[in-house]
């Protein structure tokens, strides 16, 4: 609508109408129009939309726009920092309807020369059109983690003698997957290639196969699909050579060997043997990246490894107080429903209006309902907390007493996303000094296969936070998955606890703590080094004793 300069006051009531529909409890596709009617921003205009969408899936007005808009300009809408005025121009004065063509004005100059862009503008575009090129056929593990379960329960059907395990990089659970690899021992190749033939969910492209490797693509969906054929007396050896990364199969372990060449002599009939037999402490297949986790595996100092289970609350999560779908009440019966000791509850701060950010009078009052759910629902707590914005200059965004008032602070940035690694790293030192900050969130900002996170000089930020006894988070949604489980390892030699929180902005969000203990796991996270695996007295006695620091 914006394209194509529609009423903006139409466009206007859409914007608000779904805003509405978005924080509402319920499935617009089954409820009636009278109680559509009832929602504050829907109305009759919009009740017809709805009513078009539950019959047929779209609406006359929908379809009207998209058959004068060239696809590739839907795509080109997608690019990061291109809203529906510059997409307008681009297309309107440039005639560009594709984003090949937009790399190509890019890369000659011509969009740097159009009115409202320059320099700056085009390369950022060439950045992120790169970006998304690069990207391209990639699925966080979240999103693709069903199709290839499912993919994986269909091969083992293929025949009950046959041996079938998940290698490569789902297997190591990594957070951006670009192909799904299996192996499958068998001793009848020749039934199992037929049926392979045969089979409705793969596209195979036999030119770039071979007699061990099939590859092909998933039909539903883009991505490449590589399925390595072994005899069963090798499948043993060749599931730990092909699960793991090629930085851990060069690890040495010895002198003379590296692990490659341990696996090779195939003298062993279990993947715990193997371990055993070279003198090594066996190491989980999610941390099996080359990461120096053959070094700590020969001085048997693999740590236990966080699980779920060992998770006492949930913090970091948004509430209908700022830009949650679900009232405070829903969130903390919800957490507590599900086992957990303790919720915090850390809405955003004033600066993030756009997220409705709580105003001190808001905060006072949500301080107040906290109070009496604490004491309906005890034993289980909530504990009052903040994602207070980090500003530009790296102060927060509420004054002293206000700060002071939280039982914990989680400090993000949120804004002004393209400072250089000075600045930026700068600008987080400040914040972790401020003696406030408990968890400093989301560190670099990161979107996963969307943007790349700003760029901060890591063991400056966190000998930092070791210093000023400031907690990392792990935020555990799957777009982010930030602190990058790379840089686990580093963060608790300095003695840096973490925090996997999931930043739900509904109580279905709390289920994304699964990834955050996945990629915590890969990094070698243990319980002890887990602030929310502490037990709700000890976490209070945290909070307690931290505040009481504060000079």
């Amino acid at each position: 609508m914006e394209l194509h300069d529609e009423n903006p006051f139409k466009i206007r009531s859409y914007q608000s109408a779904l805003t509405a529909l978005e924080r509402g409890d319920f499935d617009i596709m089954e409820v009636s129009d009278d109680q559509l009617s009832q929602i504050n921003g829907v109305g009759k205009g919009i009740i017809e939309v709805i009513k078009n969408l539950k019959e047929t899936e779209t609406y006359p007005a929908l379809e009207e726009l998209l058959a004068k808009t060239p696809e590739g300009v839907l795509e080109i809408l997608q690019i990061k920092g291109l809203g529906p005025k510059k997409v307008k121009a681009l297309w309107e004065e440039l005639g560009i309807t594709s984003t090949h063509e937009l790399m190509e004005a890019c890369q000659s100059g011509i969009v740097a020369k159009t009115k409202g862009f320059g320099e700056k503008t085009q390369e950022s575009i060439i950045q992120n059109l790169e970006f998304k090129a690069s990207n391209a056929g990639k699925w966080l593990y979240a999103d693709i983690e069903s199709v290839i379960q499912n993919l994986f329960e269909n091969l083992q059907k293929l025949g009950s003698k046959n041996q079938v395990a998940l290698v490569g990089e789902f297997a190591r659970k990594l957070e951006v997957i670009s192909e799904a690899e299996f192996l499958v021992g068998t001793n009848d190749w020749n039934a199992l290639k037929k049926s392979l033939k045969s089979f409705e969910e793969i596209d195979w492209n036999l030119s770039i196969s071979g007699p061990q490797t099939w590859r092909g693509k998933m039909k539903e969906v883009d991505l490449k699909v590589v399925i390595h054929f072994c005899e069963v007396k090798d499948f043993v050896w060749k599931k730990l050579s092909l699960t793991a990364a090629k930085g851990h199969l060069i690890s040495p372990v010895s002198e003379t060997e590296v692990l490659a060449e341990r696996i090779q002599k195939k003298d062993f009939d279990s993947e715990e043997e193997f371990f055993s037999k070279n003198g090594l402490q066996f190491i989980p297949a999610e941390m099996r990246e080359g990461f120096g986790e053959v070094g700590l595996a020969k001085e048997n100092k693999i740590p236990k490894l966080l699980e779920e289970k060992d998770l006492k609350g949930i913090l970091h999560n948004h509430s209908t107080y700022s830009d949650g779908k679900h009232s405070l009440r829903q969130m903390a019966e919800y957490c507590k429903s599900l086992g957990y000791e303790y919720l915090g509850i850390s809405d955003h701060s004033r600066t993030a209006s756009y997220a409705g950010g709580l105003e001190i009078e808001k905060v006072i009052k949500q301080h107040a309902e906290i109070d009496e759910l604490n004491k309906e629902l005890a034993p289980f707590r909530i504990f009052k907390g903040i994602e207070s914005d980090i500003l530009g200059d790296g102060s927060l965004d509420y004054p002293n007493e206000v700060l002071a008032s939280f039982d914990f602070i989680v400090s993000s940035v949120h804004s002004i996303l393209n400072m250089d690694i000075k600045r930026a790293t700068e600008r987080l030192l400040k914040a972790i000094a401020n003696p406030y900050t408990t968890i400093l969130g989301h560190p670099t900002g990161r979107l996963l296969l969307r943007r790349e996170g700003y760029p901060i000089d890591h063991k400056v930020v966190i000998d930092a936070c070791a210093a000023h006894n400031v907690v990392i988070e792990i935020n555990a949604n799957p777009w982010r998955l930030d602190l990058d489980w790379r840089w686990v390892r580093y963060a608790m030699d300095q003695g840096v606890k973490l925090s996997i929180n999931p930043d739900a902005h509904e109580m279905e969000g709390y289920a994304d703590m699964k990834y955050g203990v996945l990629v915590g796991r890969k990094g070698g996270l243990t319980k002890e080094m887990t602030l929310n695996a502490m037990s709700l007295t000890d976490i209070a006695a945290y909070f307690a004793d931290r505040k009481a620091g504060i000079q």
